[in-house]
């Protein structure tokens, strides 16, 4: 059995996954709970130990998804922006094998995700998948022919901070104009609560108003589906996918979001390119991490499922 461990700003996800990538068992913590005093790893590793002693597991290996510019050659967080105290640093892998005793292996979050919907869910079946998750910032993954896109040290597909707008808004990591700062879901609501100077709104509110015909913030809305369509037409010609994927809470408005993402970005690509190309919501949700996290341990230590 595979542990895969989900480390999250927020919360820590767990599961039991088989080698087929089927989810037989799981936990949630909260990541949070004392605002970081105890680091993010620690209760990673606590929450895991006390998962694998109530189900009685037996492991062959730990995938580790996470948040943060993890080195996948080092297993360890080198990048965080500074948003999470006493986790930059962090030995992923280490902590796991002394921990465990077994093989472990640790990637970006994103990147888990993406290759999660490439072995079991929506994109399962096709070589060329780009995958983007809309929410708090912009996370993405690129996979090919079953091998996600890392780069030189395991941080590539930072698909969130390319610029959109070369003189926009400031970003988190120190840019401007990062598609992350217009595409997220914090973008949309942030947006909504300047031009209708109300604090309480957020996405299920923006959506609710436009299903109700509210006009102005169709329009809104409409802005926003701009800049993600700009986006996924830029990343498109550098990649080449068969298939766009969608995650986040907000893809499951397939009628408001997604469909008319899809026209717009399809019609914005050159010919050649939106040929074949499909733009669908993600498939397997909270599950595309732990999934894609296995798969990632099966790909780094394939003698242990000979």
């Amino acid at each position: 059995m595979i542990l895969s461990i989900d480390i999250g700003g927020t919360a820590v996800k767990l599961g039991l996954v088989t080698r087929e990538g089927r989810i037989v068992a799981r936990h949630e913590a909260r990541a949070d709970f004392d605002g970081y005093q105890t680091p993010l790893l620690d209760t990673a590793m606590r929450e895991a130990q006390s998962f694998v002693s109530r189900e009685g597991a037996a492991l062959c290996g730990v995938g580790i998804c996470a948040t943060g510019q993890i080195d996948v050659r080092q297993g360890t967080v080198i990048g965080t922006n500074g948003k999470i105290p006493n986790y930059e640093g962090a030995s992923l892998c280490a902590a796991a094998q002394q921990t465990f005793g077994v093989p472990a292996a640790a990637l970006n979050d994103a990147n888990a995700a993406a290759l999660g919907e490439w072995a079991a869910g929506r994109g399962r079946g096709c070589d060329h998948l780009l995958m983007i998750t809309l929410g708090t910032g912009v996370g993405g993954g690129i996979v090919e022919c079953g091998r996600v896109l890392s780069g030189a040290r395991g941080i590539a597909g930072e698909l969130g901070h390319f610029t959109l707008y070369q003189d926009g808004e400031l970003c988190a990591c120190g840019k401007r104009g990062c598609f992350e700062t217009y595409a997220s879901t914090t973008a949309l609501v942030r947006a909504a609560r300047t031009r209708f100077a109300d604090p309480s709104l957020d996405g299920r509110a923006v959506f609710s108003r436009v299903a109700a015909g509210d006009a102005a913030m169709q329009s809104l809305l409409d802005r926003w589906i701009d800049d993600i369509a700009a986006g996924l037409s830029g990343l498109t010609h550098i990649f080449n996918p068969e298939i766009v994927l969608i995650g986040g809470g907000v893809s499951a408005q397939e009628q408001l979001l997604i469909a008319p993402l899809r026209r717009k970005v399809l019609s914005q690509v050159m010919p050649r390119f939106a040929e074949g190309l499909r733009i669908e919501r993600a498939l397997l949700g909270n599950d595309a991490g732990l999934i894609g996290a296995a798969r990632y341990l099966l790909d780094c230590q394939p003698e242990l499922f000979r």
